[in-house]
């Protein structure tokens, strides 16, 4: 019987492999706490339970700040929230764009009456700092720079240290889009002067997608405290969430999505128990393996020597292969999710996610074994086995 004429079969999807751009797989401790039974979202509880979160959120943003919370809703809710709260009509803000996520914050910027500077890096590369720093010498007034970490969309891996100190000697807010990043490669909030983050359950932390960790610090609050004008949006303003979330108030703004709050708890109990420098290792590692049995399929690196992402590998994908057909087969023949690529490298890369409960070796060997077969059409190839034993060298060494 097809699932057309029998549609509770759809309610029971077979167990991927997410390699992916995001979701991640997620941990058992995890499913069993997104399970556990509903209490109402202003049960004292719970409220104890939001109060352990933005203490673990901290440590995993590695910052002090007071204003760190989940948003309710996914990634994009976050970089939405970040951008409404701190830019007014007629704000001059600077987007640096290499990737599909630097257009949506343009996107954002221009829907809320900011003046947005534009600046554009070829995809796959990153900024240099001297960059943003000319950009703000032609445009003194900018008020925000935001920029993209991680960029998902090409797995280029944007270093922050020294954007984050020329917006402090400019007195200009530096906004980062963290969502592939956060858990998975090193980020510091308070050391690398970033004033305002935002990130996503679904991929290092390994949650289901559904809520968006943000943080403010002292400079973005005072900015949102003294802004003109109402937040251009009811359900992401901060002035009246930060209420929701501080242990003096807890005043009623919207019902929280109980069951996502319980199992983003137990994903960050997950983080801290392993612990970040761990956990970054363990990231590198997979990829190096990865990367490694890739190069023996003949997949070369997609992102700028030196700046590649350990969480989100993207690799150019060799003439002569269907990429969409062998994604395909993948998923059907060996339940492996990889991703394709978006905008401008939409069917050129492959994006390949180590994220959180994915970076293990099983899932490296698995998806190594499976192009193998794949793109020889036999079960033993020798170009299957060469990548196999490729990466095995890196976790040897």
């Amino acid at each position: 019987m097809t699932t057309e004429h029998n549609p509770s079969a759809l309610a029971i999807p077979p167990r991927r492999i997410l390699l992916g751009p995001g979701p991640s797989m997620v941990h058992p401790r995890v499913y069993e706490a997104i399970g556990r039974p509903l209490v109402g979202h202003l049960d004292p509880l719970f409220l104890e339970l939001m109060t352990q979160m933005q203490q673990r959120l901290r440590q995993v943003f590695c910052t002090e700040n007071q204003l760190t919370v989940a948003i309710s809703g996914t990634g994009s809710a976050g970089m939405e929230a970040a951008l409404v709260n701190l830019v007014e009509p007629g704000d001059e803000v600077l987007v640096c764009v290499n990737g599909v996520f630097g257009n949506r914050m343009s996107d954002i910027v221009g829907r809320v009456g900011g003046m947005l500077h534009r600046i554009d890096r070829p995809w796959g590369e990153v900024f240099d700092p001297q960059e943003i720093q000319e950009a703000l010498d032609r445009s003194p007034a900018t008020r925000v720079v935001a920029i993209v970490h991680a960029e998902t969309s090409t797995g280029a891996w944007q270093p922050l240290v020294d954007i984050g100190r020329i917006c402090r000697e400019r007195d200009c807010l530096l906004l980062v889009d963290a969502v592939t990043s956060l858990a998975g490669v090193e980020l510091r909030i308070d050391d690398w002067w970033i004033d305002a983050c935002y990130s996503g359950t679904q991929k290092c932390l390994s949650c289901p997608p559904g809520l968006a960790p943000l943080t403010f610090g002292p400079r973005a609050v005072d900015k949102l405290q003294h802004r003109q004008t109402k937040v251009a949006s009811w359900y992401l303003d901060l002035t009246l969430i930060q209420q929701y979330w501080s242990e003096r108030q807890r005043l009623y703004h919207h019902t929280a999505p109980i069951s996502m709050n319980y199992a983003l708890h137990e994903a960050l109990a997950l983080v801290l128990e392993e612990g970040l420098e761990s956990r970054y290792e363990r990231h590198r590692l997979h990829s190096r393996a990865l990367m490694a049995g890739l190069a023996e399929l003949g997949f070369a690196p997609a992102a700028q020597q030196g700046h590649r992402l350990p969480v989100l590998n993207a690799v150019w994908v060799p003439e002569g292969i269907d990429e969409a057909q062998v994604r395909r087969r993948l998923l059907d023949e060996y339940n492996i999710e990889i991703g394709g690529g978006l905008g401008e490298l939409a069917g050129k890369v492959w994006r390949v996610g180590l994220m959180g409960e994915s970076a293990r070796r099983d899932n490296v060997h698995s998806l190594l074994m499976a192009l193998g077969e794949l793109l020889t059409s036999t079960t033993d190839s020798a170009e299957g086995t060469a990548a196999l034993d490729a990466a095995r060298a890196v976790y040897v060494s």
